[in-house]
């Protein structure tokens, strides 16, 4: 059995992978830890969580979801958000993280087909337990400082994209950038869909993710 491990981005915990973690348990042996990952595992990782398997190169085959190489905008990267908004979400996570993380659940489902949805459900994983401020303060720091353009292209692994049409966290065009520039990549787009297509369409997901792995 192939080895899955699911990479949580910004602001949330291995519980958000559950829906898709449940459609795939009798296909892989799954797990949340990619310094355990063996050098067959599949990645899976999540806008965050996408940038830190972009960076390990001990696994087989990586699944980059809701990606960018660079998250902050720079004078050559416009696809990408102002550094105010992490400063905003600094500031707002030293004032109360529960606040913080309900308003950044309700920004990253904008434009979803299914965003209410979607919505209660991370605001129940925030009621039933949240990441601590200094941990949500160490992820802000990393998305502010990290751009991985140069380190990319070199990258051969083969690499599944997915991404959301109407992504309005990390854009569309940064996931595109991702699949002209790392060789042996390809994207797939989800309509209809915001920065969490694995649970706005999880049972496409789930097949998506296990075709790529057969290949």
């Amino acid at each position: 059995m192939k080895e899955l491990i699911f990479l949580a981005g910004w602001g949330f915990d291995s519980r958000v992978w559950q829906p898709v973690a449940e459609r795939l348990a009798g296909e892989f042996r799954i797990g949340y830890d990619l310094d355990a990952a063996t050098d067959g595992a599949i990645v899976c990782g999540w806008s965050l969580g996408a940038m830190r398997a972009l960076k390990s190169a001990m696994v087989a085959r990586r699944v980059l979801v809701g990606a960018t190489p660079r998250f902050v905008q720079a004078p050559d990267w416009p696809c990408a958000q102002p550094p105010e908004l992490l400063d905003s979400f600094a500031t707002a996570v030293a004032a109360d993280p529960h606040a913080a993380l309900r308003r950044f659940s309700a920004l990253l489902n904008q434009g979803d087909a299914h965003a209410r949805d979607i919505t209660r459900q991370m605001h129940d994983l925030l009621r039933e337990r949240i990441l601590d401020a200094s941990t949500l303060t160490d992820g802000l720091a990393e998305l502010r400082d990290t751009d991985l353009r140069a380190s990319v292209m070199a990258v051969r692994l083969p690499t599944l994209l997915v991404h959301g049409e109407h992504d309005p966290l990390m854009p569309l065009a940064a996931a595109q950038w991702l699949a002209g520039h790392m060789p042996n990549a390809r994207i797939e787009v989800f309509p209809g869909a915001a920065h969490a297509p694995f649970l706005s369409q999880p049972e496409r997901f789930a097949e998506l993710l296990k075709r790529f792995a057969d290949e």
